[in-house]
């Protein structure tokens, strides 16, 4: 598996295509242990990004509810985080670095970065980082993943589980406020329809408002 997504990106990134001037960096996650199994987000300069995810083979696990169904969708990241994104591909080179550590830590997935643009192309793989930043941002980018799973999760639990609903939206309120959930903005579609929705609980409304409301503070000081 090692090797597998770095290798088929660079080799995406040689031929040549229609825009390929524009700059984009590329996220990847892969670890069949979970579900989803593998995700990728392309992230423009102006924020404006897609989500897809693959749910792979994991066994399903009893008791864990409602699985997120595949997520194929445009999404819009704040200003100030793309910005970020960006910073860091050009200080490190867009991504033709070593990003490995080789330390002996558990497995916690592959990442990948890439970045493609007027100024070149570049790519780096990391299970862990020896760099800061970049760990930084592969974290930070799993939490953007988790919000948007969790923002599909929610859409299957209010058409099948609607009791469900409760415990999704208060793990939601928690990740949100630890930072295992960033750019709440991207799933604001789900959270005004629950917000709106008197068929379900008061308490999943109000978390939802509240939620929204955090997302609009986000994007009031981006």
């Amino acid at each position: 598996m090692r090797g597998l997504i770095l290798g088929t990106i660079l080799t995406a990134l040689a031929v040549p295509a229609v825009g390929a001037s524009e700059p984009m960096v590329r996220a990847e996650y892969t670890n069949p242990g979970l579900v989803p199994a593998h995700w990728t987000l392309e992230i423009h300069p102006d924020g404006s990004a897609h989500f897809r995810t693959q749910r792979g083979s994991a066994a399903r696990v009893e008791g864990e509810g409602i699985e997120a169904p595949d997520i194929d969708r445009d999404i819009r990241l704040s200003n100030k985080f793309a910005d970020r994104i960006f910073g860091i591909a050009h200080r490190k080179r867009l991504f033709r670095v070593e990003c490995e550590s080789h330390m002996k830590v558990a497995f916690q997935g592959t990442k990948m970065l890439a970045y493609s643009g007027p100024e070149g192309e570049g790519a780096c793989e990391f299970n862990y980082s020896k760099d800061p930043e970049i760990q930084a941002l592969g974290d930070d980018l799993l939490s953007v993943a988790n919000t948007m799973i969790e923002g599909a999760r929610l859409q299957s639990l209010l058409l099948h589980d609607r009791l469900g609903l409760d415990r999704e939206t208060e793990l939601l309120t928690q990740s949100a406020a630890d930072g295992r959930a960033q750019q709440i903005g991207s799933i604001r579609d789900i959270l005004e329809r629950l917000a709106d929705d008197e068929s379900v609980l008061e308490r999943v409304r109000r978390r939802a408002r509240a939620l929204l409301d955090r997302a609009q503070t986000d994007r009031a000081q981006n």
